[in-house]
């Protein structure tokens, strides 16, 4: 083999070993002799072998969890809170170059507001108001971020654990809610009923006969009961004719 042949070969192998293919989703930070160059955009690039190197950063929105955490409310009740955040990198140079790791660094911060933010306010406050919570701990970890190139984009506060003692307090006071709005709507339905009563009976008071046909309604549904014995009242105005007839024939 010529040297000719040996310089191309070594050529070749060079500009493969600097060949490098940055997908859409992420970005490359380039540095030479370990200085920051510029930022790769999407594509077919190439670099100088072991004088250039690149650092891909994934510009997707990023979620992970906050870890489960001990927390004093202000009226004194221990529960353990977890969350998740999600966060996308706005600006990769900065989340580089001006934060280590930052995942890491999310983490730390979302985990000390989420306690600092729930040792605030009691208990009823974070069961009843997740969302504004939640917003509460963006707010304070945004803050600290914004410098890092870095967009916190939500925080859920996902399960809240209380102790067994508290969760059968909350239980019986759930109970206790229940049977108070179950006797109220059976107060409603027994004032409407007893309304429904007295506009009946000043119906009847006004129409005489009306009594008498719902008598003969009552008769009627004791009838369909074969086991049930009838005494039909004679009607009062047939009684009457027959006395005035009497008398006449007198």
């Amino acid at each position: 083999m010529t040297q000719f042949g040996i310089f191309a070969i070594i050529i070749a192998v060079f500009l493969v070993l600097g060949i490098r293919i940055v997908f859409e989703y992420k970005r490359a930070i380039k540095f030479r002799f370990g200085k920051y160059i510029k930022t790769l955009q999407p594509g077919f690039r190439w670099i100088i072998p072991f004088i250039e190197t690149i650092q891909i950063v994934d510009i997707r929105v990023i979620t992970f969890n906050i870890d489960s955490q001990e927390v004093m409310t202000e009226d004194n009740v221990p529960c353990s809170i977890d969350g998740v955040v999600f966060f996308k990198i706005v600006n990769p140079e900065k989340a580089v170059l001006e934060v280590e790791e930052y995942k890491f660094a999310i983490t730390q911060l979302a985990q000390a507001a989420l306690r600092d933010v729930c040792g605030k306010v009691e208990l009823d406050t974070i069961l009843s108001k997740r969302e504004e919570m939640g917003k509460n701990i963006k707010d304070i970890v945004e803050k600290e971020t914004q410098d890092w190139g870095i967009e916190i984009s939500d925080v859920k506060i996902k399960d809240i654990q209380l102790p067994e003692n508290m969760r059968r307090m909350m239980a019986n006071q759930a109970e206790a809610e229940r049977s108070r709005r179950a006797q109220i709507i059976l107060a409603l339905a027994e004032e409407q009923a007893a309304g429904k009563l007295l506009e009946a009976g000043k119906l009847i008071d006004q129409s005489p006969s009306a009594i008498k046909l719902r008598l003969y309604q009552t008769l009627s549904n004791i009838a369909a009961e074969k086991n049930s014995t009838i005494l039909f009242p004679f009607p009062e105005e047939v009684l009457s004719v027959k006395r005035k007839k009497s008398k006449k024939g007198k």
